[in-house]
């Protein structure tokens, strides 16, 4: 036990659209977490290809290291990074990225992803990893990978845990990250040698698999001669971004699922051992990692990344419409007339998203909506309603495939601010439903580098303690 006096921390959370350097302290004998630097982030176009902007990621994230320095008088005990998973950095012979990483949403995947369907169908993938089959998994873009002439020996390791061998950790995967690559035998918890081989990958190019909590070493560099961070340890929490929103949820008991909501919307549930039946996989769930040895069995629904998507193409000039403002005017509108089908693999795709919408809706008789910024509301709405009664589907289905009586629903991520959403949702699933912290994955990530600074970092239940310690009262 860490006794009355629980030590400073910092959590890097790394988004896909906004990247978030927070700072844990303790004052008046409770829990202080503040935002020290948020970054936007997105996609570059580097000719037709989309990568991340490595750099710019770390460089973002050494200010708000520092600025966390400046922040506290004392020492900063330990340091965790999370983020989304399935991307990487592949490294030379001397640990430096060969180039810079490549985005999920890339194209390349679309050949490689028919090419393995000859070699393995998407039931027996699933029944090996648990994993749903998708070509934004990493097993698809290593496969890209050799493709374009990457060496299959070329080291890889996936980004938040690139940002703690960065800062002096060693390169490892934590598990509940590793999961998402496709590459997990989830029945041994290992690397399974049956897909590598299957896939045409090198074993030797994946990294030393670690539990969540591991400690991976210590700050070193520039920012150790900074007194705050002389001695602080690195810790792998769970480094997927889901799995750190779930860990920080403070709640109880097996009738309770979840949604994740930002960029994608995860809507699942939390078990002991994974599912991995057939019926499962065609209804598109999947097993991953979870804090305390637990797995996540969850389905991506397509999320805010729709509407963001929407505001980029119809206001990526002078945008009228400030996030509060856009949910309120969208809950004046009529609902609309026919909902959208959001995992309409058209919808993944970056780009003019207005007009994939009135495209789908065309295809169905519908009526397109203008191409305004004066019909944001009217796609906000359409949006809304559309996520909320997908959220009922996949719920229903959670209950069905896990013969769980789900009575409450907690809703955590940026989403959970968007309160004409909730409601909406709480109506179409008929459950119980309760808000967490909107920076989830923040507060989980704490909360598993607190249970491994008292020596049980991987316990549920004391990383559900800390959860429950860190969350604001009015949050479930």
């Amino acid at each position: 036990m860490l006794g009355s006096n629980p030590p400073n921390l910092v959590a890097i959370d790394l988004g896909a659209e906004s990247c978030r350097v927070s700072l844990l302290q303790w004052k008046d004998h409770g829990p202080h977490i503040e935002l020290i630097h948020r970054f936007s982030n997105s996609p570059v176009a580097i000719g037709e290809e989309l990568h991340w902007d490595l750099s710019r990621i770390l460089s973002e994230i050494e200010s708000g290291l520092v600025r966390c320095a400046q922040k506290t008088s004392g020492s900063i005990a330990s340091l965790g990074a999370d983020g989304w998973a399935v991307d990487y950095v592949r490294l030379d012979k001397d640990g430096a990225p060969i180039a810079q990483p490549f985005c999920y949403r890339d194209k390349r995947t679309e050949s490689v992803e028919a090419d393995l369907k000859w070699r393995l169908s998407a039931v027996e993938l699933f029944a090996m990893s648990g994993v749903q089959p998708l070509r934004i998994n990493s097993l698809y873009q290593l496969m890209a990978d050799q493709l374009a002439g990457i060496p299959a020996e070329a080291r890889w390791v996936n980004l938040p845990e690139y940002v703690l061998a960065r800062l002096g950790g060693r390169i490892a995967a934590e598990f509940t990250n590793a999961t998402h690559t496709g590459l997990i035998d989830i029945a041994t918890r290992n690397w399974s040698r049956e897909i590598f081989e299957i896939c045409g990958l090198s074993p030797g190019a994946a990294p030393e698999l670690v539990p969540t909590g591991s400690e991976m070493g210590a700050v070193e560099g520039s920012l150790r001669r900074l007194p705050a961070f002389s001695e602080t340890a690195l810790i792998a929490p769970a480094c997927h971004d889901t799995a750190s929103a779930v860990a920080g949820i403070p709640m109880d008991g097996e009738d309770w699922a979840y949604i994740s909501s930002g960029t994608w919307s995860l809507v699942g549930t939390v078990l002991d051992h994974p599912i991995k039946t057939a019926a499962a996989c065609a209804a598109g769930f999947t097993n991953l990692g979870a804090a305390g040895d637990r797995v996540c069995f969850h389905k991506n629904v397509n999320g805010m990344w729709l509407l963001r998507q929407t505001l980029n193409q119809l206001c990526a000039v002078d945008n009228p419409w400030p996030m509060p403002e856009l949910v309120a005017a969208a809950e004046q509108i009529d609902t609309p007339e026919g909902l959208l089908d959001v995992d309409d693999p058209a919808l993944w795709v970056q780009g003019d998203m207005a007009s994939r919408m009135n495209a789908q809706r065309q295809s169905r008789g519908l009526k397109s909506i203008e191409e305004h910024p004066s019909a944001m509301p009217e796609f906000a709405s359409l949006i809304f309603h559309s996520l909320a009664h997908r959220y009922a589907m996949v719920l229903a289905n959670v209950g069905e495939l896990t013969g769980k009586s789900l009575k409450r629903l907690a809703v955590v991520g940026g989403g959970s601010l968007n309160q004409f959403l909730n409601r909406l949702t709480a109506e179409a699933t008929g459950l119980e439903l309760c808000c967490g912290v909107a920076e989830s994955s923040t507060l989980g990530n704490f909360a598993v580098q607190l249970a491994t600074l008292e020596g049980s970092p991987n316990s549920p239940g004391r990383i559900a303690h800390w959860a429950k310690t860190l969350a604001a009262p009015d949050h479930c």
